[in-house]
């Protein structure tokens, strides 16, 4: 009887898990130049712990200074996408880069592993400050996340 259970508790896990999509574009400047190489970072940036925040896809702008990102994941919960952006536009000589992140809305989150609709933030001067922006040290955050990746998957 605690067999079957189990078997039945697993099997509804697995179920209640669904893959969802979002993919994100746009054009960044710093002032009236393109933003080029840019590191952008989009994420399923998860509340709830045991569930960690997810590296859906990381790119950089091109010579224009345009992006196109795309990722999936599987949830048990609702995705919440977030595009992070990383630069020094327009911040002299001082160490880390700016780290600028938006929310982007539930309605281009598509069940599934591929994006039906994409979320096109526009064109984003990264000259200006933005009051929820923060400095951050790259490289560090870089370790922090292969640290982070490690021990999630010890918990798999």
């Amino acid at each position: 009887m605690i067999r079957l259970f189990v078997i039945v508790s697993i099997l509804f896990m697995g179920a209640a898990f669904r893959d969802q999509s979002i993919a994100v574009k746009g054009r960044l400047i710093c002032g009236a130049k393109p933003a080029t190489d840019v590191l952008l970072k989009l994420w399923d940036e998860d509340i709830a712990w045991p569930d960690p925040h997810d590296l859906l896809d990381q790119s950089y702008s091109n010579s224009s200074g345009e992006f196109h990102l795309t990722g999936a994941t599987r949830e048990f919960t609702a995705m919440e996408p977030v595009l992070s952006i990383y630069h020094d536009c327009n911040d002299g000589i001082k160490s880390g880069m700016r780290k600028l992140s938006f929310g982007l809305p539930d309605q281009y989150i598509t069940a599934g592993l591929t994006p039906a609709k994409v979320a096109d933030i526009g064109v984003i001067n990264l000259e200006l400050s933005y009051k929820e922006e923060e400095r951050v040290d790259v490289y560090e955050e870089i370790a922090i996340e292969k640290e982070f990746i490690l021990f999630s998957d010890r918990l798999k």
